[in-house]
């Protein structure tokens, strides 16, 4: 919560001119996609510099060089959206809990976004989303889901992948991208605003050939273990 604090007080005088750029460009029907989300990603590395993050990203190399793939990260706390959208060159849309639909700015941010609000306990609802999102990925747009289905509140200790998570990657049989987050926690999570550097990990993606004769657990523990495995080897503590 200090860290935020620290970013809104030290973005004081910006904070008018973004909001009210960001309420203009929510206009859907007047910016595209592309537009929407360069916005964003000019901005945020202006918030992480001010909330004292640096991002330390590798493996943008791996990203599929068509758009239509699915990102699947470890979930750590709010902050993992601003390592995205500082290093992700390209529009994603975001799959969100729908507790987070309705808070103050992050309202415009998902209506920028178009994202995906799912509700987690309605079955019908979540399989409504996973259709949506097979249709979106085979149009050529790219997701970032968080198959833990919740943050992690153990530091860089992951929890397990979900299965049905993977479900909209297999229907629209696109590639799957590993991304290991470490330390994106200590930016909200924890009650300090010392200096921190964040790493993001693109790993090699997953190819439909790679997975079409395996079930989405496998799917799932393959991905969840290739994360584990990246922090095992990157994080310092």
């Amino acid at each position: 919560m200090k860290r935020i604090l620290l970013m809104l007080l030290r973005s004081f005088f910006n904070l008018p001119i973004w909001f009210f750029q960001l309420k203009r460009l929510c206009n859907i029907e007047k910016h595209d996609r592309f537009e929407r989300y360069a916005w964003l990603h000019k901005n945020a590395p202006v918030a992480n510099r001010r909330g004292r993050v640096t991002i330390d990203c590798h493996g943008l190399e791996n990203l599929p060089k068509e758009d239509g793939y699915i990102l699947f990260p470890n979930h750590q706390g709010l902050f993992d959206a601003l390592a995205f959208l500082e290093t992700h060159e390209r529009p994603f849309v975001t799959v969100m809990k729908k507790e987070v639909k309705d808070i103050f700015f992050l309202r415009d941010v998902i209506k920028l976004l178009q994202a995906e609000i799912i509700d987690r306990e309605d079955i019908r609802q979540s399989m409504t989303v996973i259709k949506n999102m097979t249709t979106r990925v085979k149009g050529g747009e790219n997701f970032v889901i968080f198959a833990e289905g919740t943050r992690s509140k153990n530091g860089n200790q992951i929890g397990e992948f979900k299965g049905g998570s993977f479900k909209s990657a297999m229907n629209a049989r696109c590639p799957i991208v590993p991304v290991a987050l470490i330390d994106a926690f200590k930016a909200f999570d924890t009650n300090s605003i010392k200096k921190i550097t964040v790493q993001i990990h693109y790993l090699k993606p997953l190819y439909y050939d790679d997975y079409k004769g395996m079930k989405s657990t496998e799917i799932a523990e393959l991905v969840e273990n290739m994360i584990k495995e990246t922090i095992a080897k990157f994080a310092q503590e």
